[in-house]
């Protein structure tokens, strides 16, 4: 009888954005379990460093590259790196992401009492950050790293995106778009290079407790859930929030050939949420 593992992922090497974070550092721990050869890109190379040699005990497979992922240019210089170290890229998982407090509305609906704090109120600099970071910062790093992949002609794109991305959350609107943005680049580019044996898939990651949204979740003075977590947890099936472990079977599964058919999806990973009507 066939026997069914992640066995095929050994020795490969993956790019990784976003891999300090709270998501990211959770899909590493698994890619360092499954024996794959990882780079985290980090702006910070030093802290990013002490992270891995202080949770993984500095294991050899994972090492930090200094990289600016809004920059084309300092991505190159990172991929020469990366195959230096570890040789050809086979697998790119676009996990930097988040929100800014500037970029989210005061109020879930528009009361004219706060206008200034309202979708009237944002500053189109905070949006564009936010754009920036999620949607650029997916797109520019597979301009560069996926070329390998071309090469290889085989490979894996792994886009983490979010349950916003399905009905847009209030408050945030341009995170909410800048992660549907991420859904449609994600079906676009599975088209794109199917032909090239290169798989395009995206997660998108239920509710977690970070510090990105530790502010709008628990109540400051308390640390209670907030009205809007309360919400949240109420249209959440499995009634909690969700732990970052919880997205690590789903990444090894997209970049695995256990899954060699899938491309062009995305993968909602979040109790329920995005399952639940309400009613």
């Amino acid at each position: 009888m066939k026997k069914f593992s992640f066995d095929d992922l050994r020795n490969k090497v993956c790019v990784m954005t976003g891999g300090s974070g709270v998501i990211g550092f959770a899909i590493v721990e698994a890619l360092a379990s499954a024996g794959v050869k990882t780079a985290i890109l980090s702006r910070d190379k030093t802290k990013t460093t002490k992270k891995i040699n202080s949770l993984l005990n500095g294991n050899s497979y994972v090492i930090a590259v200094e990289a600016d992922i809004l920059s084309k240019s300092s991505l190159a210089e990172a991929k020469k790196e990366v195959n230096e170290k570890f040789g050809r890229i086979n697998f790119l998982i676009n996990c930097a992401g988040g929100n800014y407090p500037k970029a989210t509305t005061a109020d879930e609906k528009f009361n004219p009492d706060a206008y200034e704090k309202s979708f009237f109120g944002l500053g189109i600099e905070d949006i564009q950050k936010v754009f920036d970071l999620n949607f650029q910062g997916t797109l520019i790093p597979t301009m560069v790293f996926a070329e390998d992949m071309i090469e290889n002609k085989n490979g894996v794109v792994l886009n983490i995106s979010s349950v916003s991305s399905f009905n847009p959350l209030t408050k945030v609107s341009a995170y909410s778009a800048a992660k549907a943005a991420i859904n449609n680049f994600t079906k676009w580019l599975a088209v794109h290079l199917a032909e090239s044996h290169i798989r395009v898939n995206a997660i998108a990651p239920g509710f977690i407790l970070s510090e990105q949204n530790r502010f709008l979740l628990l109540d400051k003075e308390t640390g209670n859930l907030s009205q809007r977590g309360s919400k949240i947890i109420s249209s959440t099936p499995m009634k909690r929030f969700i732990d970052a472990e919880e997205i690590q079977g789903a990444a090894l599964f997209l970049l695995s050939d256990l899954s060699k058919a899938v491309t062009g999806i995305v993968l909602p990973v979040d109790g329920g949420f995005t399952a639940y009507s309400g009613v």
